[in-house]
């Protein structure tokens, strides 16, 4: 097999062996430390410019199943694992993970000592990284001179609105890098769908006459986002009722006056242990953040935290205490395999013929 590196932007290199695309690349690192579900964070645009490092020691050993896409594109930019496999045991199988990196054209790195590398990652703070075939000075002053791209919204979201149809009520979703499973979980509730861009604004929304409003997860900072999409926020909270996931949460938080900064350690997996406050309950959901809302900047006179991770402390979940409106960190959709979470979207249509109950005794 062709040599490769995996270079990190510390100076460190780390030897093995190629497989996938045979390009170089460069982009986030992201270690995940979910047993499977590859395939699923390949294409989650939460993953957008990231280089994806699973813990688990084998990958692709049940291929690649045309059911378990969260978009058609493919949002990673390397895939680096410690033993890569191309057998499959499963008779959905159609296609090996070398062969769906190759189509793609995604880089790949084995033979790689991921545990190592996660505790380097954790100990040295690595941000970047690039997959090359030489670990001279020159392809580490490029890697320290790549800049990565900060219009990650707009490279994965929709451009146009599409509409999923459905006999309940209607929901208009907003795609900032819309994960597939979230709408899957809305189809099985029968609610009519509609995506529009993440850049839609609260006026355009209301002449499709929805009944409730969802801000998908998404990859990037959301200090990006335009100060109009904050204020479109606002204007749909007043209004109807709200659900934010994943960067939808973090959004939700900015537009209530809390404040959401980077952590020093991301977190990609479904080992933290989060606890639903009002029950003292504990799931195990899918995470992938690299943000969390900072602690002391919410106003408790305007949000209720509901979900808090035990691990690091960020909190998952919150809640408008003026409005129909609540979001969470975490994946409740099942990407990543996890089932934690499921009831929020019924959660979400219940608030819907709530608001419609009282709307209609208003009248």
């Amino acid at each position: 097999m062709v040599k490769r590196y995996l270079l990190l932007d510390d100076g460190t290199s780390f030897a093995g062996e190629a497989f996938g695309d045979l390009t170089s690349t460069t982009g986030e690192l992201a270690v995940n430390t979910n047993l499977n579900y590859y395939q699923e964070a390949l294409t989650d645009p939460t993953y957008h410019n990231q280089i994806v490092t699973f813990l688990q020691p084998s990958i692709g050993n049940i291929g690649i199943n045309p059911k378990n896409y969260e978009s058609i594109l493919t949002s990673a930019k390397g895939i680096v694992v410690h033993q890569s496999e191309n057998i499959s045991f499963s008779q959905l199988k159609d296609l090996s993970l070398d062969s769906f990196l190759k189509e793609r054209h995604i880089p790949g790195i084995c033979q790689i000592d991921t545990r190592q590398l996660q505790k380097h990652v954790r100990e040295h703070d690595i941000k970047k990284a690039s997959i090359v075939n030489t670990n001279d000075d020159h392809a580490f002053d490029q890697l320290q001179a790549a800049v990565l791209s900060n219009q990650q919204i707009q490279a994965v979201a929709t451009p146009k609105p599409y509409l999923v149809p459905g006999s309940g009520v209607t929901i208009v979703v907003i795609d900032f890098g819309l994960r597939e499973s979230i709408i899957r979980q809305l189809a099985k509730l029968n609610c009519n769908m509609i995506v529009v861009p993440w850049n839609t604004s609260f006026a355009e929304m209301k002449n499709l006459d929805p009944e409730g409003v969802v801000l998908s997860s998404g990859p990037g900072s959301p200090a990006e986002i335009d100060a109009e999409v904050i204020e479109n926020i606002q204007t749909i909270q007043r209004n109807l009722p709200l659900f934010g996931i994943g960067l939808g949460h973090e959004l939700i938080a900015i537009a209530n006056g809390a404040k959401v900064a980077r952590m020093s350690i991301g977190n990609y997996g479904s080992n933290h242990p989060v606890r639903k406050i009002i029950t003292n309950e504990l799931i195990y959901p899918n995470q992938s953040q690299d943000y969390a809302i900072v602690t002391d900047s919410i106003a408790s006179d305007k949000l209720i935290v509901t979900y808090k991770d035990l691990i690091n402390g960020t909190i998952q979940g919150i809640r408008s205490r003026d409005y129909p409106t609540f979001s969470v960190q975490f994946s409740p959709d099942g990407s990543g395999g996890m089932v934690d979470g499921f009831d929020l979207f019924e959660e979400f249509v219940e608030s819907i013929l709530a608001h419609r109950r009282m709307a209609h005794e208003a009248h």
